[in-house]
């Protein structure tokens, strides 16, 4: 009889782990997931099997039994920081649970040698102290980071986008165009380096870096569990319609609803935030009602926010666009017109 290689059950297990974190990052969450569960099937007391599960479940929208995955990981290895910091990024984003995301985080502290790691971890904290309000704690977390040049782009970026969302430009610039150097592609990066020039009232700075983060944007796998067609997303928006006040809704009534991938480049290059859910053509003239034309869905952009009720965000948005373009209906309904979104729109940069 011939002799035949069988492959050792080891290798089958890091092939499937290997093809789950490939898949992972080509955006094919559904391979992902089983692959980590052949994996899961063939060493249910891995640690690391455990920490895979949790990442590819939280892909997946899954949080609950994400952080228990990772639990279960951290019982298994008592030391494993990585799904420590894994299921302490759930807790801030997107379940908001502060408080047990600085315990899993300081947790993870014990253990920690690296100054990467390190980094990783006080970021997390900080972001959880200044979710909490607790602004000079977060601030005092983030002083705390090794002083540094750090050859990852990622936590440069996290720097960075942390110490804009602080306030302190200096820093955050910094941070940031350190990490467009470290890793051009980052997206991200540009985006928020954009947004500091903006608030320097530098606009050809800003337009330029928001131009280079839609071009990365538009040429990245978006790798989102939310994917949404053209049509499914045309109906989330009639929906969303539907449930605007009347006075609103009434401006929209005959509005063409066109869904495309992103704004457009000669858009963006207006000023107009490469990263915005929507957009809508006021075409009303003197004296006439508020009336839009067309209606704008940006679907890259409404998935990379994910919501769970992709209506109820559209809405809201949809409120504060027409706000934007018609003052006059803020007026009239008592309402501010600045922009609620804005903040839930940066802290989903990234994720």
């Amino acid at each position: 009889m011939a002799w035949r290689h069988q492959n050792h059950p080891m290798d089958q297990l890091n092939a499937h782990i290997d093809r789950a974190w490939d898949r992972m990052a080509a955006g094919d969450l559904g391979a992902a997931l089983r692959s980590a569960e052949r994996a899961a099937a063939l060493a249910p007391d891995s640690p690391e099997v455990h920490n895979l599960l949790g990442y590819v479940l939280a892909a997946h929208g899954r949080f609950e039994e994400a952080i228990e995955h990772y639990k279960q990981a951290i019982e298994l290895d008592e030391s494993y920081v990585e799904a420590m910091l894994n299921a302490a990024e759930i807790m801030l984003h997107p379940l908001h649970d502060w408080d047990a995301a600085i315990e899993m985080i300081d947790q993870a502290i014990e253990w920690i040698e690296d100054d990467e790691e390190l980094a990783d971890a006080l970021l997390l904290k900080a972001e959880a102290l200044w979710g909490k309000g607790q602004r000079e704690k977060a601030l005092a977390t983030l002083r705390g980071i090794p002083q540094k040049h750090f050859e990852n782009s990622g936590i440069e970026f996290a720097i960075g986008r942390l110490w804009f969302e602080l306030g302190d430009l200096d820093k955050a610039e910094h941070h940031l165009k350190r990490a467009v150097e470290l890793a051009p592609e980052n997206g991200d990066a540009h985006y928020f380096l954009g947004l500091c020039y903006e608030q320097r009232k530098d606009r050809m700075g800003m337009i330029l870096e928001f131009l280079k983060a839609r071009e990365i944007d538009l040429n990245t796998p978006s790798g989102s569990r939310f994917w949404l067609s053209p049509r499914d997303l045309e109906e989330r928006t009639r929906e969303a319609i539907r449930k605007l006040p009347p006075q609103l809704a009434k401006v929209l009534d005959g509005a063409l609803v066109i869904v495309v991938d992103l704004p457009g480049a000669e858009v963006v290059a207006e000023g107009v935030d490469p990263r915005i859910p929507l957009m809508v053509d006021g075409i009303s003239e003197d004296g006439e009602a508020p009336r839009v034309g067309r209606v704008f869905i940006y679907r890259r952009n409404i998935e990379r926010i994910g919501p769970t009720d992709e209506s109820d965000f559209l809405a809201q948005a949809l409120m504060e666009e027409i706000r934007a373009v018609f003052p006059e209906l803020s007026q009239s309904d008592g309402k501010a017109g600045d922009n609620q979104l804005m903040p839930y729109l940066q802290e989903k940069s990234g994720d």
